[in-house]
């Protein structure tokens, strides 16, 4: 065959495809991932080309500017009206910008930014030859008790790479809540799931029980993430589109032109009912909501202290924050078919996280399922359906976000000869031992327990209140009988703290550095401004409760 003929062929071929356009990408609306994640880039070529003494201070001036930066890109746009009046989609579809989207970025990066300043406390535990040491194993990949790492421990090694892990976790977290298609929302999920997953298994101390936890987390995850795929895959066989605007207009009926390919897969409920439910399981797993709650105690208590409380509190926004979005962007023409099954959730989570806890006597497990039973007092929120639903729920993720590091923070000082003393028989007579220290945890107790004066008491008489206006009355009266049995072992911890003999062999509370005590300080003073003067924060949560369709 001759050239020019071939060429024909090739011309006549070529002719019909249209031009694939270029993509169009608001950079200053996604400023606030693009800087967490290029800093996170930025912090892994620091493992590899900055030298090993100065990697630790390298990591946290990086970490903390770019956490700070990124917070000041949110401020940014909410100022520039892309909460409210400017709100919108950008990156051809696949992110929302707008109010609770800015909201949650920012508690995100708040949280992240206490998180970091736990990771980075090395003064702790004793110095270990001539070296501070973190919370973290001196070299991960050597086996628990080996002499690669006793060896590593005597060079004063440290695992500086949990600096750009949690920034990973942070920039995937902030992409979560305000994925506007399933994919993206599939992508964030395991960016943020898989550094979490190796964060885990790198406490310093009890190494073993910090990798069994790791991996009953990634095991669980995976199977919670595979569940979320499934479900995208039936969804995007029902609407024919992974886009959260398609799929709602395919729900209500109100879709204008119709693929005649998917003429007949639209009109199967089957696979919209399987597909929602399996992609809301998904979500409901990663906010620790019964019961897909079996990994949280166990994952909480083996994990690093530092890991915990960071998890604890920025998880819970993000996954909330998705669940919020797909339930009132996606879903609100389904609301007769999930509502009933999540006020059940939100029950069982209630009551099994507040009875079930009363039996715990280790401090890390105690806070696991109290973790669970806040789960269910924000889901009543979430059923609200009402704008107010939404701002509540928000308040409350901000609120419950500082009290749960700073706690977590607290649980780090308290200390024996085998490291962290969590065992609730060693807390005893700690308010004689260190009054301030019993008393700060006593604070975050109390917000815990929702008693008036802190941010807990404000956070949930704003998600009942809310619950209560949009019809699910009898949800807020489970839920006050449930605050109920979870203030009994709060206010037993505080008895035990203050009203009882210290032991003689008890454990010691550790001095912190700096960056610690900025961590509780700034706990306690969210946890009680938010409880004595919570109106303005509740006016910025409901200004930014509107989600952009």
């Amino acid at each position: 065959m001759s050239a020019t003929a071939v060429h024909s062929l090739w011309t006549m071929a070529a002719d019909p495809i249209d031009k694939i356009d270029a993509p169009k990408i608001e950079y200053g609306q996604l400023s606030p991932t693009l800087i967490v994640i290029g800093a996170a880039i930025i912090g892994i070529l620091v493992e590899a080309f900055v030298p090993r003494k100065s990697r630790y201070y390298v990591q946290l001036f990086v970490s903390v500017v770019a956490l700070a930066a990124a917070f000041a890109a949110v401020v940014g746009l909410a100022a520039g009206g892309y909460g409210t009046t400017k709100a919108g989609i950008a990156a051809m579809g696949a992110v929302a910008v707008d109010g609770p989207a800015l909201f949650l970025q920012g508690t995100i990066l708040l949280a992240g930014v206490l998180g970091v300043f736990t990771f980075a406390e090395r003064r702790l535990d004793p110095v270990a030859h001539g070296n501070r040491v973190d919370s973290f194993a001196a070299q991960a990949a050597s086996v628990p008790g080996s002499d690669s790492e006793q060896a590593a421990v005597k060079a004063g090694f440290t695992t500086t790479e949990v600096f750009p892990l949690l920034l990973f976790a942070i920039g995937g977290m902030l992409v979560f809540p305000s994925a506007n298609d399933l994919l993206t929302l599939f992508i964030a999920l395991e960016v943020f799931s898989l550094p979490l997953y190796l964060l885990c298994a790198v406490a310093r101390r009890k190494r073993i029980m910090s990798q069994e936890a790791a991996v009953k987390y990634f095991l669980l995850g995976a199977f919670a993430s595979a569940f979320t795929l499934f479900g995208i895959a039936l969804l995007y066989g029902y609407a024919g589109s992974v886009s959260y605007a398609t799929i709602a207009q395919v729900v209500d009926g109100t879709i204008g032109t119709v693929n005649p390919a998917l003429a007949d897969t639209m009109g199967n409920d089957a696979l919209l009912l399987i597909g929602a439910a399996m992609v809301v399981m998904g979500l409901l797993f990663k906010v620790g909501a019964v019961p897909f709650h079996m990994w949280t105690p166990d994952v909480y208590q083996g994990a690093p202290t530092p890991v915990t409380g960071f998890m604890a509190a920025a998880t819970k926004v993000a996954a909330f924050g998705a669940l919020l979005r797909l339930l009132y962007v996606v879903l609100p023409g389904l609301r007769w078919d999930w509502r009933p099954v999540m006020m059940g959730v939100a029950v069982v989570t209630m009551l099994g996280g507040a009875i079930v806890a009363i039996t715990q006597t280790d401090i890390k497990r105690l806070l696991a399922y109290s973790s669970i039973a806040h789960a269910g007092f924000i889901l009543a929120g979430v059923i609200a359906m009402t704008p107010d639903g939404v701002s509540s729920v928000l308040f409350y993720l901000g609120a419950y976000s500082f009290v749960t590091i700073g706690a977590f923070a607290v649980v780090t000082l308290v200390r024996d000869a085998g490291g962290e003393a969590t065992h609730l028989s060693k807390w005893a007579g700690l308010g004689r031992r260190s009054p301030l220290v019993a008393a700060v945890f006593a604070v975050y107790l109390l917000a815990f327990a929702g008693i008036p004066l802190t941010s807990g008491f404000a956070g949930k008489f704003a998600v009942f209140k809310a619950a209560a206006e949009g019809g699910a009355g009898s949800l807020v009266v489970v839920g006050v009988i449930s605050s109920a049995i979870a203030a009994f072992f709060y206010i037993r911890v505080i008895v035990l703290m203050f009203f009882s003999e210290p032991r003689p062999e008890g454990p010691t509370v550790a001095v912190p550095s700096p960056l610690t005590m900025t961590a509780i300080g700034v706990g306690v003073a969210v946890t009680l401004v938010l409880g004595v003067a919570p109106q303005y924060f509740l006016d910025l949560a409901g200004q930014a409760g509107v989600f952009v369709r």
